[in-house]
């Protein structure tokens, strides 16, 4: 049982900015010259933009990419320049932004990856790690398993960065107040953690599978904060709100406008932010002074979200559904993924 008097409260605190808040916009003034930023999956979407604010701000940004060729390809034609090859503190050496093949459904590539940034190179270098961003995502995917016959989102969206942040602890606990930030979404609403069918062995739900994956994102902020504290490193959950990006790729047009998406033409509905919006809180929980001293909390809307409104109209869209916040179950998922992948940086 994690009983912790100390937690941060699940409820605003007034930031001053908002739904149509941009990720250049909360960092405004906000100089991160000197830091060392990792993001996965930061070269799509919500992802592409949380590179391009970080890096503008003046950041070292490393970028984990499942397709580090096509990532690279894609930063540069959004003007990110990005060198060609060699360890992260080469990569970062020569620019703010490099890429690095990192493959969250596979551990042997998060090995790799976490092993070749706490290189020595990287020692010398001084590259430690101030914010580290778990963004990269699957959604609704077809069944799939990976690894030991994990059920894939789940593996891919979870699973991978606790390894992940597990593996680069050395380089988080080096600094001076790092920041990690889990992206969640209000998909958490779909399913809470299913521990006793946690891979879906007895039927496989598309839509659960990522309800509990989002969960899961959520649940690790809350323990990850809870262990990580007293050696300065803070981390939060983060809704980054709807977004039409590549994550969508495994839907049917017909099953998003069924949903409201989008209409028969392909107009996405006026509810949904652009990425400049969507990776805009990303940004502020990694790097916003009014979270000092804070941590283990769902975000949304560039603030800290309330407690769903249960049986209130908004209450699918809005808000934290207990289960996704709740202290027990967040150590319970810590201990289980820690046995899954034979990892944990805490014992």
């Amino acid at each position: 049982m994690n009983q912790d008097n100390n937690r941060t409260p699940q409820r605003k605190i007034g930031s001053g900015f908002g739904k149509e808040s941009t990720a250049a916009e909360v960092l405004a003034g906000i100089g991160l010259g000197g830091k060392t930023a990792i993001v996965t999956g930061g070269y799509s979407g919500l992802g592409l933009e949380t590179v391009r604010a970080l890096a503008s701000a003046g950041a070292r940004v490393l970028v984990g990419a499942r397709r580090p060729d096509h990532a690279r390809r894609v930063l540069e034609a959004a003007g990110i320049a990005v060198p060609e090859s060699g360890s992260p503190a080469a990569l970062m050496a020569g620019g703010s932004v490099g890429v690095s093949a990192l493959d969250l459904a596979d551990l042997s590539s998060v090995q790799a990856f976490a092993d070749s940034f706490l290189s020595p190179a990287s020692e010398e270098s001084g590259t430690g790690l101030d914010i580290l961003i778990n963004n990269a995502a699957i959604m609704a995917s077809p069944e799939q398993r990976v690894g030991p016959g994990w059920e894939s989102q789940f593996a891919t969206n979870h699973l991978g960065h606790f390894a992940l942040t597990n593996l680069l602890w050395p380089a988080l606990a080096a600094g001076t107040g790092a920041r990690v930030v889990s992206l969640s979404s209000t998909g958490h609403k779909l399913s809470p953690i299913r521990f006793d069918d946690i891979n879906f062995d007895a039927g496989y739900d598309k839509w659960k599978a990522y309800g509990q994956a989002k969960t899961a994102n959520s649940l690790f902020a809350v323990q990850l904060d809870y262990l990580g504290r007293n050696s300065g490193v803070r981390a939060f959950a983060v809704h980054p709100g709807g977004i039409m990006t590549e994550l969508q790729r495994h839907l049917p047009r017909a099953e998003m406008v069924a949903a409201g998406w989008m209409d028969q033409n392909g107009n996405v509905d006026a509810r949904f932010k652009t990425p400049e919006q969507g990776a805009a809180t990303s940004v502020w929980a990694a790097t916003s002074p009014l979270l000092e001293g804070m941590g283990g909390v769902y975000c949304e809307d560039c603030d800290i979200a309330e407690p769903t409104r249960t049986g209130t109209p908004g209450a699918r869209i809005r808000g934290v559904d207990a289960h996704a916040v709740d202290p027990s179950d967040a150590a319970r998922l810590w201990a289980l993924s820690a046995q899954m992948t034979g990892i944990s940086a805490f014992g």
